[in-house]
């Protein structure tokens, strides 16, 4: 028995960022058993279906975009409740994640629609996958504004979380980005992933300052997503002291050491020690 979308639902259906084999059986049996299908870009939508041999037949084919979010969204939440099965298909990856999905998703679910989403690719778990660096904590930041000084305000917010940072960034702002990455992170490692399960699919690693040396010389063409590091400075001391009171205000000994250990990327049983210590001096 085929598992197709909901009666009366709304499904998020993750469709592939390159090759379109990257699609998951569930995902086709949605398409293939949604009442209206919903497609940032219908043409896209209709060709990925075109591929998997999944007619249209005689249903409605709705394009909904940031230009007519607010138009689109009452129209199909009304569709929903009248009984329809809704798929929405990202234009590529994962519905919500830089797609304009989020606010049709989010004002369904605050109406007590039923939400519901069919997992799949991602150029951002794939970029990090890829990346050889780590992938136990990382913050996605999308895209940074394209302005040197809104960037750089961006980017100063971002220096210190303790996380591998995510972008996504077009080839023709590449290496401005990456020199952006450079003055306000530091000369971090990172990768630069572009065309990912493409046919040009390519991964160039190193430090930022190496990466903005070949984006300028050899400037990417295609989809591109950005990874970095987090912050691998020694800190002193003083520091983890000061960030062990800090944590320890609202947190056990233990959850203090752990946090502070993998903030500050140092070993957890030294950070512990100083915890103990600290905790029998106060």
């Amino acid at each position: 028995m085929s598992v197709g979308a909901p009666t009366g639902s709304l499904t998020l259906v993750a469709t592939p960022i390159g090759s379109a084999r990257d699609i998951t059986l569930r995902a086709l049996d949605i398409l293939r058993d949604a009442d209206v299908l919903v497609a940032e870009d219908t043409r896209t939508l209709r060709k990925l279906m075109q591929i998997h041999g999944i007619p249209v037949g005689g249903r409605p084919v709705l394009a909904y975009h940031d230009h007519n979010g607010a138009a689109m969204r009452p129209r199909l939440l009304d569709l929903i409740r009248e009984g329809r099965s809704v798929a929405y298909a990202s234009d590529a990856g994962t519905p919500l994640i830089a797609d304009p999905g989020y606010a049709l998703a989010r004002e369904a679910t605050l109406a007590g629609l039923r939400v519901t989403t069919a997992p799949g690719a991602s150029a951002v778990l794939t970029a990090l996958s890829l990346s050889g660096l780590p992938t136990d904590r990382f913050l996605f930041a999308g895209f940074l504004p394209p302005t040197d000084d809104a960037r750089a305000t961006a980017l100063a917010e971002l220096a210190s979380v303790p996380a591998t940072l995510v972008f996504y960034e077009a080839p023709s702002r590449c290496a401005r980005m990456l020199d952006g990455l450079l003055r306000s992170l530091g000369d971090r490692d990172a990768a630069l992933c572009r065309e990912l399960t493409k046919k040009f699919e390519e991964v160039r690693r190193g430090p930022l300052s190496v990466l903005l040396a070949g984006c300028q010389e050899n400037p990417p063409r295609g989809e591109i997503v950005i990874v970095v590091d987090r912050d691998r400075s020694v800190a002193s001391s003083d520091d983890i002291d000061a960030d062990l009171r800090h944590a320890m205000q609202t947190m056990s000994v233990k959850d203090a050491a752990t946090t502070i250990a993998g903030a500050r990327n140092v070993p957890r049983r030294e950070v512990y020690q100083r915890a103990l210590r600290m905790q029998d001096r106060e």
